[in-house]
């Protein structure tokens, strides 16, 4: 058999490098490509054969997903085994494969791209998130917080580096089930106004105001910010910009200075590339991301988001990041993911239980290595130089809440 022919030479090559992984075929037969053995490759069928020999994380990831193999190890040792073969395996052209094609972001295929991610089911993500369901990077002031912990500090951090102040209008770009605008309105005292394309996302952050007692200074609308008009005291966007697109990015800033006050501030979390041409993630991880998880997304350089939004007429004032901290985050949404596996297979069908669980542990170890980063950017209108409105230094950043 061809592929089989092919896979024993692979085999013999990758065994210099004692990979602690075996590979077991349908029929028996396994090769051991290192001492002691952490990780179990099964090819269940022979189609899957060509994605051992030809090795990418994307192919190893579909491979998973389509049900052509099976895995059995500890998640990091599995990626650790995956990003082996893969680099020992191929040679790419550079570090990170191929660039990322630029799509089109009208807003059907933005709004279509956002219910396949967020739209699976409430209580998919409830069983993995924390209790506020915040879908994105927590902050940690020591490792040893919990999820919970890291979140709440994550939000008043948000809301201490914009210095939103009580009564001030604020727009969450991209607010998902809610957490920033209730925590703004309840503890800040701000008129928060969250927006999202997810419809599941946008029925439960209205119970959740609802149920908070907080709908005469809370809402949360099912609009593209694209549509959004009006002048806000502060702006957020957190885990949004992401599904801009690069092409993208200076209409988007603009649209974020034009809402904003003359002396308003804006701040804007979002997940970066680590290669400069603003490209793919090492070894096609990618790639599977753009085909399973997160469809039209597209990762910018921070150096291309800064100029992006000079040019957009928004002068940066602090540039933080927290690829770290990502890291943390991600871990502990794997483990927790593992932890209900049973009651998320209930919930969504075995196909898409392996993408998530690929997709959380592979972008954990994607962060831990420098492979993908996270930025949060602290913004004013470049129009209206007036300094006053922050402070010299960064104490400020690190007070109490207010």
């Amino acid at each position: 058999m061809f592929w089989q022919s092919r896979l024993e030479k692979l085999a013999a090559q990758l065994r210099t490098h004692d990979i602690p992984v075996r590979i077991e075929l349908w029929d028996g037969v396994h090769f051991d490509l290192g001492d002691p053995v952490k990780v179990v490759i099964r090819v269940v069928a022979p189609a899957g054969l060509r994605h051992l020999v030809l090795p990418s994380l994307d192919s190893l990831g579909s491979a998973y997903v389509e049900g052509l193999l099976d895995v059995d190890g500890e998640l990091a040792d599995i990626f650790d085994v995956a990003a082996c073969l893969a680099r020992h395996a191929v040679r790419p052209a550079g570090r990170f494969g191929h660039v990322v094609r630029t799509v089109r972001h009208t807003r059907r295929i933005d709004a279509d791209a956002i219910a396949y991610h967020y739209d699976v089911s409430n209580d998919f993500y409830r069983l993995w998130l924390d209790e506020n369901m915040v879908y994105s990077c927590a902050y940690f002031k020591e490792r040893g917080n919990t999820l919970e912990q890291a979140q709440i500090q994550k939000l008043d951090h948000v809301l201490r580096k914009i210095r939103v102040q009580p009564g001030q209008r604020l727009l969450d770009i991209g607010c998902g089930w809610g957490a920033l605008i209730l925590r703004a309105a309840q503890q800040f005292g701000a008129r928060a106004t969250g927006i999202t394309l997810s419809r599941n996302q946008y029925e439960l952050a209205r119970e959740r105001i609802a149920a908070a007692g907080l709908e005469d200074r809370c809402e949360v609308l099912l609009a593209d910010y694209r549509d959004m008009s009006g002048k806000f005291d502060r702006v957020t966007s957190i885990g949004m910009f992401e599904h801009v697109g690069l092409k993208n990015l200076r209409a988007y800033f603009a649209k974020v200075r034009d809402l904003l006050a003359d002396d308003g501030i804006a701040l804007n979390h979002g997940i970066t590339s680590t290669n400069p041409d603003s490209g793919e993630v090492a070894w096609g991880g990618g790639s599977f991301i753009h085909r399973y998880v997160f469809p039209h997304g597209e990762l910018p350089h921070i150096s291309l988001a800064l100029k992006e939004m000079s040019a957009a007429g928004l002068e940066a004032f602090d540039v933080e990041n927290l690829r770290r901290h990502y890291a943390l985050t991600l871990g502990h949404w794997a483990r927790r993911y593992e932890r209900a596996a049973e009651k998320i297979r209930t919930l969504v069908d075995e196909r898409r239980y392996r993408i998530w669980r690929m997709y959380l542990a592979g972008c954990a170890y994607s962060f831990e290595h420098a492979w993908t980063s996270i930025h949060q950017v602290l913004v004013v209108r470049a129009d209206h130089p007036e300094t006053d409105r922050l402070p010299l230094t960064r104490d400020f950043m690190y007070g109490e809440t207010a």
